[in-house]
């Protein structure tokens, strides 16, 4: 895939956001995309590049804009102490959204020490994890224009979840969209549109902005637990295509969802998971997927404020596509 260099991209994003203003145009009720084709994802994926941005031999994407004034910053978000996990618990039991569940071998051994072993298929809908930046390709090409060929059996020679080890220390802003709706949950198959987070920030009085990590809350696992598990590898909750301008704009350095971040069925022909693929190959933009945002939902309506200090650090598997990681909100 012949992908431009940053400079020549601007232009290119100039035309892009231009649609974001025709997509998104206010608040809820106003006009949404009936339907986006695989051709705009296709162009989008030049038009939002981030390749070249920094450096022809960059391998952290936006991770580069949680910068150490950023990081400052986020730490001064911290009024009450009180800190929350927005991690899921593993799970033992094969359901519907968990059809390879974790498997754990117990020993006991000699001197009484107990010890495990765990199987772990991660890049599922209910273990809470981060996708490298390996993690997906457009047209046998990772994101920088680094070949996939890099990927073999041995794991990723590039791009891999031992890169982004030193971990982050950043501003968290929480998107309730069951909250600005007044429902309890999203039902499946529902997209969250630009003006969605529009609306978001008026009712939030907040703004995201550069280096932050957004998290969309969707309802999944209040909707679990009023109704039972289903399979939302298929049908799920979760975020249009049509965000990726706006948060190209924004430069949003993390994205975050209770569910797998595409709205599934993912209203694009042709593209199961666009926002994956726009996400991790075009913008460098890592994800975390199937994140449990209940119990920070509370915190944040308790105090009115939907912005906190997130920290986070993957273990540093080499070549990795991802990890299981256990993000930390504290207000």
């Amino acid at each position: 895939m012949n992908m431009p260099d940053f400079s020549r991209s601007i232009g290119r994003v100039v035309i892009a956001l231009s649609l974001v203003g025709a997509i998104s145009r206010g608040a809820a009720g106003r006009e949404q995309p009936a339907s986006m084709t695989r051709d705009q994802v296709t162009r989008w994926m030049k038009e939002l590049s981030n390749w070249g941005r920094w450096g022809k031999d960059d391998q952290l994407g936006t991770l580069n804009l949680v910068t150490p004034e950023k990081r400052r910053q986020a730490l001064r978000l911290v009024r009450d102490g009180v800190s929350v996990s927005l991690a899921h618990t593993l799970e033992k039991e094969k359901l519907p959204d968990n059809p390879r569940p974790l498997e754990q071998q117990m020993t006991l051994d000699a001197g009484g020490h107990a010890l495990d072993l765990l199987t772990i298929w991660y890049h599922g809908s209910t273990i809470t994890h981060l996708d490298a930046l390996c993690h997906y390709s457009f047209e046998g090409v990772l994101y920088n224009g680094l070949s996939k060929q890099r990927i073999t059996e041995s794991g990723c020679g590039v791009l891999g979840i031992e890169r982004m080890k030193n971990g982050w220390i950043m501003r968290g802003v929480l998107v309730d969209i069951p909250r600005l709706k007044g429902l309890p949950f999203l039902e499946p198959g529902t997209p969250v549109y630009p003006s969605d987070l529009e609306a978001w920030e008026k009712y939030a009085g907040i703004k995201i902005g550069s280096g932050d990590a957004v998290f969309l809350r969707t309802g999944r696992w209040a909707r679990r637990a009023a109704q039972g598990p289903w399979n939302i590898g298929a049908n799920a909750a979760g975020y249009h295509a049509s965000v990726m301008p706006w948060l190209r704009q924004r430069d949003v350095a993390l994205l975050g969802n209770d569910g797998v971040q595409d709205v599934q069925p993912s209203g694009v022909e042709g593209v199961t998971r666009p926002v994956h693929q726009l996400a991790i190959v075009a913008l460098g933009l890592p994800l975390i997927d199937v994140m449990a945002l209940e119990a920070a939902a509370d915190e944040a309506a308790r105090r009115h404020r939907w912005e906190f200090l997130v920290t986070m650090a993957p273990v540093p598997v080499p070549g990795g596509t991802g990890f299981p990681i256990n993000p930390v909100a504290t207000f």
